[in-house]
């Protein structure tokens, strides 16, 4: 009886810890949906200059506002705990909408951020006012941005452009507190596993399908 025991301490224990871990502590097997079918950025200015779209692509979108540079250790924190864990898939980039002007203070931030990291999936984009409160009230959001239309808060966003989030009324979510690390560490990293499990289930049964076919 007691090498039975020691033999499920040892051994089955861990792995019934594992698979409870692994699977989410959020326990959604999907994330649900808060806003289906946002707008796109359209033809909206990037510091690299480059075209930038959210179809196709799982989406990490913050709101920066006036005071990017003042509030860039969000954006560190953002960087730590989710961006390095994932900016070598291709599909996911990390998305700042900025208003117009701040154009040099994302610049700085680049050049920080470069110092340590891979910057190719952090994109800037710039608008004016007016089209960043019209493209952040079309998100359907509760907080509304502060009166230098930023926030702290990011968004996920699925390559379907759907916003994803908590919607359960226990732990209602909708987006991510990039102030608060631990928020980054916990919630919003077990949320942005089960969109990257979404996929990568989807394209299991693809393949697996192609393959009877």
């Amino acid at each position: 009886m007691k090498k039975n025991i020691v033999l499920f301490v040892l051994f089955i224990l861990p792995i019934v810890a594992y698979l409870f871990f692994a699977s989410g502590v959020n326990g959604y097997t999907k994330l649900p949906t808060i806003t289906p079918n946002t707008a796109d950025f359209g033809k909206w200015e990037t510091l690299d200059g480059k075209p930038i779209t959210l179809t196709g692509k799982v989406t990490i979108l913050g709101f920066s506002g006036f005071e990017l540079l003042k509030n860039r250790g969000n954006l560190f924190n953002l960087n730590q705990k989710i961006y390095q864990r994932y900016h070598e898939f291709k599909d996911v980039q990390f998305v700042v909408l900025c208003p117009k002007g701040t154009e040099q203070d994302a610049k700085k931030v680049i050049t920080a951020l470069g110092a340590f990291t891979d910057v190719a999936q952090w994109r800037f984009v710039f608008a004016t006012p007016e089209e960043i409160s019209k493209y952040y009230a079309q998100l359907n959001l509760v907080e509304k941005l502060d009166d230098k239309f930023g926030t702290p808060k990011v968004y996920i966003v699925d390559k379907k452009r759907n916003l994803r989030g908590r919607k359960l009324v226990k732990d209602e979510m909708e987006g991510y507190n990039t102030f608060h690390p631990a928020e980054l560490s916990n919630e919003m990293l077990d949320d942005f596993k089960v969109i990257l499990y979404e996929y990568r289930a989807a394209l299991k049964k693809n393949n697996n399908a192609s393959r009877k076919i």
